[in-house]
């Protein structure tokens, strides 16, 4: 190696980055301290920016393309470097490369159930779970506001940063959307457009655009959607002699999921042969039957004001809930 290449290397006169994960928002390029050479070519690719960082301001931001570093494409630098027209001296500044691609499938949820206003349970505590997109829409001020001295951002820091924001846009798109729960997943799409104006009002200080907010999934606390089961099982007939005779199907059916002896399988069968035998023989015997299935069905309602009850106590239902589901049980009787 001859001494014009030793100094040769004492300069930068390539500058770029390659993205080798996908996952990277912002990427230091490595100087190893050594000056930028005046003329050096910086390439800057289809959705990258670069920025040059004098002494800890920001200067000159570059976007796609290649471009040679002279001092007439150069206006900030040469400004806070008070350089002279064809300057030509090798120089020191810091670089970062800006991805400016979109990053897909960010994850999201509400960590506490929230409280929303049904217009047919009243208040229902619901948790939900979706993804996102997001992009940076402004390099300077994603690099300010949210890199800050950092040599490099990952899209998993900017998941972790912008979770806490979404859940509180959540809950207050849905106290404004009105939609009981029992149509919510019916109605993903347009909640998720109505939100995502909400939440990109806290993400445009960062820099960060909200592309994209989707709502993938919902739930209920278990006992609730228990007892929503049960009651949709007794809204799918129209009396207590039909609600019997489900009941029946369902013994039946378990009866034979369960084929292996046992005192457990005996009485599921029994149940189940006994049921089948009420169905073969139709509506002939209706008298005593037809008794002893309104008394049957009697207990199913007694049972369900019970965990009515239950449910008010633990705070699910309130009072006003309780007496109307109440009413509409009784009024099954």
């Amino acid at each position: 190696m001859g001494i014009f290449d030793i100094f040769k290397d004492e300069f930068i006169e390539v500058i770029e980055w390659v993205e080798s994960d996908g996952e990277t928002i912002m990427h230091k390029f490595p100087d190893r301290d050594r000056n930028i050479k005046y003329g050096a070519q910086l390439t800057v690719r289809e959705s990258q920016m670069a920025i040059f960082v004098d002494e800890g301001q920001v200067a000159d931001i570059y976007g796609p393309g290649r471009h040679k570093l002279f001092t007439d494409n150069m206006p900030i630098m040469t400004t806070l470097r008070s350089w002279k027209h064809g300057f030509d001296s090798p120089f020191k500044a810091d670089v970062y490369f800006i991805s400016t691609k979109q990053f897909p499938a960010l994850k999201w949820g509400t960590p506490n159930p929230v409280i929303m206003r049904d217009p047919e349970f009243k208040q229902v505590r619901v948790k939900a779970f979706g993804t996102y997109f997001v992009k940076v829409s402004d390099p300077k001020t994603f690099f300010t506001e949210f890199a800050g001295t950092k040599p490099s951002v990952h899209v998993s820091e900017v998941e972790a940063k912008m979770r806490d924001l979404i859940a509180p846009k959540f809950a207050e798109s849905l106290s404004e959307a009105g939609v009981s729960v029992l149509d919510m997943a019916t109605q993903y799409t347009e909640l998720g457009d109505k939100i995502l104006p909400l939440i990109q009002a806290d993400f445009e200080p960062f820099g960060i655009e909200l592309t994209k907010f989707q709502i993938t999934s919902t739930s209920l606390p278990k006992e609730v959607e228990a007892f929503y089961d049960k009651m949709t099982n007794m809204n799918m007939v129209d009396d207590m002699g039909q609600f019997t005779r489900f009941q029946g199907a369902n013994a039946i059916e378990k009866a034979a999921e369960n084929p292996g002896g046992g005192a457990g399988d005996g009485v599921g069968m029994g149940v189940g042969f006994g049921m089948a035998k009420m169905f073969t023989e139709g509506m002939g015997n209706t008298a005593q039957s037809g008794a002893d299935a309104v008394a049957d069905a009697k207990s199913k309602v007694i049972e369900l004001l019970k965990e009515l009850g239950q449910l008010k106590e633990q705070g699910i239902l309130t009072e006003e809930e309780f007496e109307a589901k109440k009413k509409e049980l009784l009024a099954k009787l």
